[in-house]
Formats: structure tokens, sequence, C-alpha cells
């Protein structure tokens, strides 16, 4: 990993990301690739899509939707060990986001004049497990449980085709589908699951409201190209942790939590901020056994290597929050001694996890927090998925005669000043009715 060294520097917000930059997505060419893919969806059938699979996926699906008796299957195959882990995480998850349920709010602005808000849900969402180079039941389990806290009345959730499977979802997949109660699954990833969820494919998939859940550049364009049909969570790029850490930290976890997202692709970043020169010079000897010990160990060397990955040196904690405030990743880790006191400095970050025994792995499976969060920097203004991800505010006005009568000189005056007339007539045809029925 390279190493940057911040001491003596007293850097703007920019400065810092200069020096600690993301790996490149390039975007803009993933939405011209994925043009015609997107157009294919939309005028196509679900032979297209059966098409679109055995291109990209290399396997045919015999359907698009998966038989419920495959992924009732699923489940019955599943192993015990492996269902009471994800029973455990539906539990901690669920009770997380039930916290998160949003009451209806009544304000009385005068006497007879009230703003009510009321929070309701997306009529349709369409929820995304990617399926390329693991398996992510945990991505089942963080985006249906707010959806179904949220009561959004249809759920579906598209996974890509597996060519171990027959050409479904992987069975784990299909059976934390199972376990949740969601029986709509269709085997189809990439852009095309995306545009198939905006457009809707007749006699086979209605149209969504909305699309939710992390993927590739390529699942990632094709919600970008189709933001305004749908509303999207995030484009969730490469996945990214920072650790802001003391001497107070152990090598041996700081280096093992650095590699543990590095595994997720070649283009994930890791980070560690740290005031210790020993932690650093430690944590490289860990870092050199380690990657050459665990299983995805080339794929790790690569993202660790890249240029979005580095080993931080700060003069002091203060330097250090600022670092990680601008870098705003994903998951930040805080490794120190009073790890609360720097949290509370905390600004910008997807989720932060406090103390040593709070990894971001936690988060990733059963910490209740969760895991599809802002990546890129996007933590400076979007936050992770919850259940207010699938609810709109919409407001209820309602004023009686004697508010309405009170306020609309006010009213007719903005009118005006804005020079939409118009509008001060909507309030003026009343008074002139209200007047003539005295009459």
């Amino acid at each position: 990993m390279r190493s940057v060294d911040l001491r003596g520097l007293a850097l703007s917000k920019s400065g810092y990301q200069a020096l600690l930059p993301r790996a490149s997505m390039d975007i803009a060419t993933a939405m011209r690739e994925i043009e015609p893919i997107l157009e294919q969806v939309k005028n196509g059938t679900e032979a297209d899509l059966i098409a679109l699979g055995e291109k990209f996926d290399g396997v045919k699906p015999a359907s698009i939707r998966v038989p419920q008796s495959v992924i009732d299957q699923s489940l019955a195959s599943l192993d015990l060990a492996v269902r009471s882990a994800l029973e455990e995480a539906i539990i901690r998850i669920t009770k997380v986001h039930s916290d998160q349920s949003r009451g209806v709010t009544k304000t009385q602005v005068v006497d007879g004049g009230t703003v009510e808000q009321r929070w309701i849900p997306v009529d349709r969402v369409g929820l995304y497990v990617p399926g390329g180079k693991a398996v992510y039941p945990s991505s089942v389990i963080m985006n249906v449980v707010p959806a179904q806290i949220a009561k959004v009345p249809s759920i579906a959730v598209a996974s890509p085709p597996q060519l171990a499977h027959g050409g479904y979802p992987h069975p784990t997949i299909l059976a934390t589908c199972a376990l949740l109660g969601i029986y709509e699954v269709y085997a189809v990833g990439g852009a095309q699951a995306v545009a198939m969820f905006a457009y809707g494919v007749d006699g086979l998939c209605e149209s969504a409201d909305m699309v939710t859940g992390p993927g590739n550049i390529y699942v990632a364009a094709a919600k970008r190209a189709l933001r305004g049909k749908i509303g999207i969570d995030s484009e969730a790029g490469p996945t990214e942790i920072a650790i802001l850490a003391d001497e107070s930290a152990i090598a041996s976890e700081v280096a093992a939590d650095l590699i543990s997202q590095a595994e997720h692709d070649t283009i994930a970043a890791a980070v560690l901020v740290t005031t210790s020169e020993n932690l650093i010079a430690d944590v490289k000897r860990e870092l050199s056994v380690r990657v050459a010990a665990t299983k995805h160990s080339e794929r790790i060397t690569t993202a660790l290597g890249g240029i979005q990955s580095a080993l931080v040196l700060v003069d002091s904690l203060e330097q250090g929050i600022d670092v990680v405030n601008a870098y705003a990743a994903e998951h930040l880790e805080i490794i120190v001694t009073n790890p609360g006191a720097s949290a509370s400095k905390i600004r910008n970050a997807g989720a932060v996890f406090l103390g040593r025994f709070s990894p971001v792995s936690l988060g990733d499976y059963s910490a209740g927090s969760n895991h599809v969060l802002p990546t890129g920097g996007c933590a400076c203004h979007s936050s992770g998925l919850s259940v207010q991800s699938f609810l709109r505010g919409v407001s209820f006005i309602e004023y009686g005669r004697e508010a309405f009568i009170d306020i609309a000189p006010n009213v007719i005056t903005l009118a005006q000043s804005e020079d939409l007339p118009a509008h001060g007539e909507a309030m003026s045809a009343r008074l002139e009715n209200l007047k003539n029925s005295k009459e």
C-alpha cells in the first residue's frame, strides 16, 4: 500500500480529497455501452431478457421468473447453520429499522388552518441483489426488510442467473427471499435488470417506481440513465473502508479490516488514517502475511496496491478527523482510546463503527444497521438505505373559511410581486364568491 504523509499540512477539504482519490470508474462509457441494452428491454419480451442472460452471464435461464417451487426447494436445502445466522440477522435488522418508521405530523398553522404530513410508501419497488464475485444473501435482507417495514405493497427481487445453478440466482439468495416471504424473483442481472424494473415487460414483470441495491458499474450506469423514470437509492460504486486509529489500535485487527473490504473488488478502497508511525509499520507487516494467506489474495493485492488505497500519517486526531470527514467513506471505523469523542465530530460517513469490537464485517451482516451505503464520497450529501428511502412525505393542507379570508390578501400580494396574477386571482375569485353569497 502506498503511504501518504500529511504531517505539517493543514489542507482544505478538496486538498485532502486530491491526495486520497478513488479508483476511476468510467460511468460515461458504461452509459453508452448500455444504451442498446436499455432499448432492447424497453421494447422487448422475456425472450430478450433470456438472450441477454445468455450473452452476459453465460447461461440461458429456462424462465426469467423463478418458479416458487425452486425458491421453496432452495430454502429446504439451506444449510441449517446458515439459515440460523440469516434468521438472526433478519431479527436484528428488523429491530433497528422498525425504529425508523415515520409517524403522521399535523401542524395547526392558525385557527382553522392545518398542514398534515403523511409518509406514504412507493407502490412498487425492484430490489437488485448482485451475484458476480460473491453471493450476497445479506443484500436481500438489507433491501427487503426496510421496504417491508415501510409497507411497500409490491416488492420484487432480481439477481443474475448462475450457470452453476441452472440459470437461476444462487440458492442462498432464493432461500433468503423465502425466509422474508418474497416470491417474486427474477433471474436477471446487470443493466437489463434495472431496465426491466423501470419499463416493465408485458406478461412478465410490472414496472416499478423505484430500484434499490448495489451492483457493478453497469448497474450504476443504468440507474443514472433511468433516474427520473424510476427513483433510486444511489449509484453505489466500489466499496470502501477508512479507519481512523491511534497507537492503541492492534495492527493485526486493522490489517484484517482493510483486507475484508479489499476482498470485494480490485477497485475497492482501503484507507488507514493514523497518528502512529509504529502502527503503519506494524500494519504493513501484518498485510504482507495476511494477504498471501487469504483466499482472494490476488484481488486483494490489486485493491490495496491501487491509487484508491493508502496508509495516511497525520499529526493529531483532530487532523485525522478532518481527513476522514473530507474523504467521506462508505464505512468508517474509529479505533482510538476514546472513540465516542472522535465520533461526535464525524459529519461525513455512510456508517461509523466505534471501537475494536465493531468492525465493518459486523455491519455487513448482523449489527442491525444497513450495509447499502453511499460510496465515492457521496456520504457528504447522501444517506444509506433505510425505511425512509421507500417513503414519500406528502402534505395535506386544509384551511377553513375564516383562515382563508385572513391570509388571502398576503397570497395575492406575493403573487403580484412575482408577476403571477392568476395565482392571486385563484384567491380573489373565492373572496368574490364569498362576498356575493352574502349579498
